[in-house]
């Protein structure tokens, strides 16, 4: 498989199709299925087969999944017309979607019951992340499975990491959203202060990103907070999602973390304030409005810091 194997591609959402079109852009042999059928166009028109059914990639050696939700996992995998349900079923199959470890545990349960590698495999980005080749993945599961499939990887996001047997790829990534969420809020505080005390976002924004507190993420959000563009890469709704999920881990664990429980009624509060099918970014007008501040873009030029990873795959434009 390492060479050129058949690859399967379930769920050709935002994230989902970013992904899947740096496997085509490599020269892969592609399949892509989605109930939605016309958000796979895009990938036919790059290279991509159109599959008609989920059962239909089971003749594939790989498949990945990339959907919304532990349910929407489960469902493709083994419901009724499951990838897992047919006479076949994938060598190995790859899961790239943001879900509860027991939905994980359930999913691989399905496949090791018919002989089919499972790996955890959540991914850490948006799409302009994707397309600049700066993802990255944390996997888990067997070994000898990731060791076949590690050059997929590779194509789709510059930082593959392999970090143990079962489900613990689904707990690295959860502790990862939760240091999303926690430093997404301190900095909406911090740039309001700022802003209420006479300094532009731009500039302070400007000046973090140049210090050793300024970040691949900080300079990636600069735009989106400068300007007050909240088109979602990443909703509340979903931050939201992985805050309940994290901090039930947490419970279990017997891990007290009071600083992320109180982001998580904020960010509760923020779908609730109408930025739930919004940027998570836009978390900042709640702190703006707490402290009276009135915000409008400043329409500026503001550099995202996403330009092409050296040495990653490239796809075109």
């Amino acid at each position: 498989m390492a060479g050129g194997g058949r690859i399967g591609w379930i769920g050709a959402g935002r994230m989902g199709s970013a992904m899947a079109a740096r496997l085509v852009a490599a020269g892969h042999d592609l399949a892509v299925y989605n109930r939605t059928r016309s958000k796979v166009e895009p990938l036919v028109a790059a290279g991509a087969k159109a599959a008609g059914t989920v059962g239909e990639l089971a003749e594939r050696e790989l498949v990945f999944v990339a959907v919304a939700g532990s349910t929407d996992l489960l469902e493709v995998l083994g419901g009724p017309d499951g990838l897992l349900r047919g006479e076949r079923v994938p060598e190995v199959v790859v899961d790239c979607s943001t879900v509860s470890p027991e939905a994980s545990a359930d999913a691989r349960r399905l496949a090791e019951a018919r002989g089919c590698a499972f790996l955890a495999a959540p991914v850490s980005g948006n799409p302009r992340v994707v397309s600049s080749g700066r993802l990255t993945v944390a996997v888990s599961g067997p070994r000898d499975a990731f060791d076949r499939v590690r050059g997929y990887l590779e194509a789709i996001g510059a930082g593959v990491t392999y970090v143990g047997e079962g489900e613990v790829a689904r707990l690295v990534k959860l502790c990862h959203n939760l240091l999303l969420g926690v430093v997404s809020q301190s900095l909406a505080e911090i740039t309001v202060l700022a802003e209420k005390g006479g300094v532009r976002r731009k500039d302070f924004l400007s000046f973090l990103n140049g210090s050793v507190m300024g970040s691949t993420f900080t300079r990636y959000k600069s735009p989106a907070i400068v300007n007050l563009d909240f088109a979602p890469t990443f909703t509340t709704e979903l931050l939201l999602k992985d805050f309940v999920l994290g901090l039930e881990v947490a419970h279990e664990l017997a891990v007290p973390m009071p600083v992320a429980a109180l982001v998580r009624q904020i960010v509760q509060a923020g779908v609730g304030d109408g930025c739930r099918d919004l940027d998570f970014a836009s978390l900042i007008t709640l702190v703006a409005a707490g402290a009276g501040l009135a915000l409008s873009s400043e329409q500026a030029s503001v550099d995202d810091g996403l330009g092409p990873a050296a040495g990653a795959a490239e796809r075109s434009e």
